[in-house]
């Protein structure tokens, strides 16, 4: 038996007349498993979460939200920074969008090495991949967030023995000109802290660590102004906004910096 089903009326297909274009409508916060490519080359399977946007012409009334989702569930492979532009050129094609947007974010993990006893543990970090599709023109963000240790260059001066510290978060959102790792951009952040953080850390490590971050204090400003240094000597790197919050040891509010720059400075 045969079973016919009734013609249904595509209404987002229906014409608009309010002459109003909208600049990004699209799906967000859908979640799908994805693996990253690493440094190493690698695949690290991770929980990502996406927002996949268009732009509408002022005649169109909707979009076709289901498509995004179908796009999101054919692709296939690992993502790095160097293939998630085909993710974007795919949502173009299949939505015949001339303007489009889609964003990723997820945990990424790295293994690292106590300073000292070289006890391997791992640490997570947020990314968000952004890529922007313009008339066949690209676009690519990278946004991480890095925690550090930073402690008080005023409060060593000023006392007798010790000197206040903090967990720090560094911000840094660029503008990718040429192939860089995440693992790369994640290296260059936490250097510019008075110390990196280790999820694991025996007696050895927890000296070093404490000496490190004495030797090397740091204001908030003296982060954000250091991570721009070296942004400004990155090739990889056009525009950038970097930020970087103190979580304050003594105080009931943070401690807090913001610097932009790229080509134009």
């Amino acid at each position: 038996m045969v079973i016919r089903l009734a013609s249904i009326p595509d209404v987002q297909a229906l014409p608009d007349t309010r002459n109003l274009s909208i600049d990004k409508v699209g799906i967000r916060d859908i979640r799908q498993p994805v693996k990253i490519i690493d440094r190493s080359g690698l695949e690290q399977p991770t929980i990502a979460t996406f927002g996949m946007f268009v732009q509408l012409a002022p005649e169109v009334k909707g979009t076709h939200m289901s498509r995004f989702v179908e796009v999101l569930e054919e692709h296939e492979g690992a993502l790095s920074l160097t293939n998630f532009p085909e993710l974007i050129q795919a949502v173009a094609e299949r939505l015949n969008a001339d303007h489009c947007e889609v964003e990723m974010s997820f945990p990424y993990f790295m293994e690292k090495a106590a300073p000292v006893t070289g006890v391997k543990s791992t640490l997570d970090f947020q990314v968000t991949m952004i890529c922007e599709w313009d008339a066949g023109n690209l676009k690519q963000q990278l946004t991480i967030e890095v925690p550090v240790t930073s402690l008080c260059p005023c409060s060593k001066t000023i006392s007798d023995y010790g000197a206040h510290n903090q967990r720090s978060l560094v911000s840094a959102t660029v503008e990718i000109v040429s192939s860089i790792w995440i693992d790369d951009l994640i290296s260059v952040l936490e250097v510019q802290g008075s110390c990196e953080l280790y999820p694991i850390l025996k007696r050895p490590d927890e000296k070093y660590v404490t000496e490190r971050a004495y030797e090397n204090p740091k204001f908030v400003e003296d982060i954000a102004r250091d991570v721009a240094m070296a942004f400004n000597t990155d090739d990889r790197i056009g525009k950038f906004c970097v930020t970087v919050e103190n979580f304050e040891s003594i105080h009931n509010h943070s401690a807090f910096a913001e610097i932009t720059g790229g080509f134009e400075d």
